[in-house]
């Protein structure tokens, strides 16, 4: 037997460099524990996994590809960050269909080795190997580019941020479509898709591992569940992705639903794009966790029409206050002060012209007991044929630092709320894509308002650059969005993308001496 002794931060930092994005929980600071200090250090993640969506199936799809990871103190001299298309998936019938057979089939015979075999990455799409703190993007066209598998390591892991921004020229979903890569997980909540007859909405799963990943979705209406078989088990096969049309998993036409993917097993990223005949399009990034109360920063000052979908697990009713962080403070919307939702169905309410000409960011709070909730707005910017439409999640708390890229000097709007008390952040704009210096300005947000931040862009930058927001306090929680505007031929095309913590740091609990540990 040869004895090892190993100290409980090298372990943890172990954890946090397989997982990338391991977030281990510090002891009670009042606890004694043999010797072991209950302070937590924060170190930089050592490995970071990101996976893009498909990105459009218009022949008239010009997509770009963006690329970031902040300067981050205490990291590896070495790393690179890369993305690589994934396997295409099956057309959605099939796939759907394929259920528990496909499931069996990937684990006898050798069923999940031949597809790993089958998908072996091909040559990056996307590489970025100089220094951090500078964007590198890629472009593609065409609605035939697959899913994208994407890790960063060393230094190029803590914050690694991509952005997947489409223009489609016309057709259904034209206009600016925008979603941040994400992060494999086993659960997402998306209120606010729809099965009615001028949508299309596709579920995207993709796959970043070595086995098969199978995946149940449930749709949640007005009056409850949507009956559905073959939406049980989904299989996404190694390093593939699959688009799942959503009309496809239940006969009912409804406007808002409510769309709940749980993982069985493996874990997937998940995304909706929502496409509409007449309003354009956007993608449908997952609401925040189910939580009593929720926020959805940056609703668009000139937004002319905002639909909100909420939905609560469970069958427990809840009741929620609804309030407009406004630039002057919190505002409650006339014939809208409060929403009623019932247990597991879906509830919208249209909030019209709510914004009034001024930056906003919804608020929603448990008027009594605390249910926990998903919720989404649905928005409009224009008018008549010239209008488009996005959506905002609710969001997670900013944390300790959110990242932003595809950013413009013209085209970018930066909106940051504390609903809960006055908060001052740091924002830093990067150096561009194609040169140029960054910068640093300091912000107050004022209690209860939103605030759209004029980003200190400097004159010499070119190309696009990336945006860091970091609280500079611990007692008021911020969040954030950032809408990228592109007006075309008459068309005011949008995306908006919320901004949480971009995972770039991990609490490691402190040791104060070694533990040993017996290896044989």
């Amino acid at each position: 037997m040869n004895r090892t002794t190993l100290s409980l931060i090298a372990g943890a930092t172990a954890l946090a460099a397989v997982t990338g994005f391991a977030v281990l929980t510090a002891p009670d600071p009042t606890a004694a524990d043999g010797g072991v200090a209950t302070a937590a250090a924060r170190l930089p993640v050592e490995r970071s996994s990101l996976l893009c969506p498909t990105p459009s199936s218009s022949d008239l799809a010009e997509t770009t590809y963006t690329s970031f990871t902040p300067v981050t103190k205490g990291t590896e001299s070495e790393g690179s960050a890369e993305l690589r298309p994934a396997t295409a998936g099956q057309p959605t019938e099939e796939s759907t269909k394929e259920g528990e057979e496909g499931e069996k089939e990937s684990g006898k015979d050798g069923g999940e080795e031949k597809a790993a075999e089958s998908a072996k990455p091909e040559k990056p799409v996307l590489e970025h190997k100089k220094e951090p703190g500078k964007p590198v993007t890629a472009e593609t066209s065409g609605g035939e580019e697959p899913a994208l598998l994407g890790t960063a390591e060393g230094r190029f892991a803590p914050g690694w941020t991509v952005q997947q921004t489409t223009e489609v020229a016309a057709g259904t979903g034209r206009g600016l479509q925008g979603v941040t890569c994400t992060a494999p997980d086993t659960e997402f909540w998306f209120p606010g898709a729809s099965t009615a007859t001028e949508r299309t909405d596709y579920v995207h799963l993709t796959n970043p591992d070595d086995s098969a990943a199978v995946v149940d979705i449930e749709v949640y209406g007005k009056d409850g569940v949507l009956e559905t078989e073959v939406g049980e088990g989904i299989t996404v096969r190694p390093h593939s992705s699959e688009p799942v049309l959503l009309s496809t998993l239940t006969d009912e036409e409804q406007t808002d639903v409510t769309v709940h993917v749980v993982v069985r097993s493996g874990r997937v990223g998940a995304a909706v794009q929502a496409l509409d005949n007449s309003l354009g399009g956007d993608w449908l990034a997952a609401s925040a966790d189910p939580a009593g109360s929720l926020v959805l920063p940056g609703i668009p000052k000139d937004a002319t029409a905002v639909r909100l979908v909420v939905f609560t697990p469970g069958n427990v009713d809840a009741d929620l206050k609804v309030q407009l962080a406004s630039p002057s403070g919190p505002i409650t919307p006339a014939g809208n002060e409060t929403v009623h939702v019932k247990g597991g169905m879906t509830t919208a309410v249209d909030l019209g012209d709510v914004t009034r000409g001024e930056a906003g960011s919804l608020v929603l709070t448990p008027t009594d007991r605390s249910v926990p909730v998903v919720a989404a707005v649905r928005v409009l910017r224009g008018k008549g044929d010239n209008q488009e439409s996005a959506f905002v999640p609710a969001a997670r708390e900013v944390g300790l630092r959110a990242t932003s890229v595809d950013n413009t000097a013209k085209g970018s709007t930066l909106a940051v709320t504390a609903p809960e008390g006055a908060a001052k952040v740091k924002v830093t704009v990067s150096a561009g894509s194609e040169g140029g210096t960054p910068a640093t300005e300091t912000y107050t947000i004022k209690a209860g308002t939103t605030q759209n931040i004029e980003v200190p862009v400097p004159d010499d930058i070119e190309g696009t650059y990336a945006l860091t927001v970091e609280p500079e306090s611990d007692d008021a929680p911020v969040y954030a969005s950032r809408t990228l505007t592109a007006p075309d031929d008459g068309v005011p095309a949008f995306t908006v993308q919320t901004l949480p913590d971009d995972r770039g740091m991990v609490a490691v609990p402190q040791a104060k001496e070694d533990l040993s540990v017996l290896q044989k």
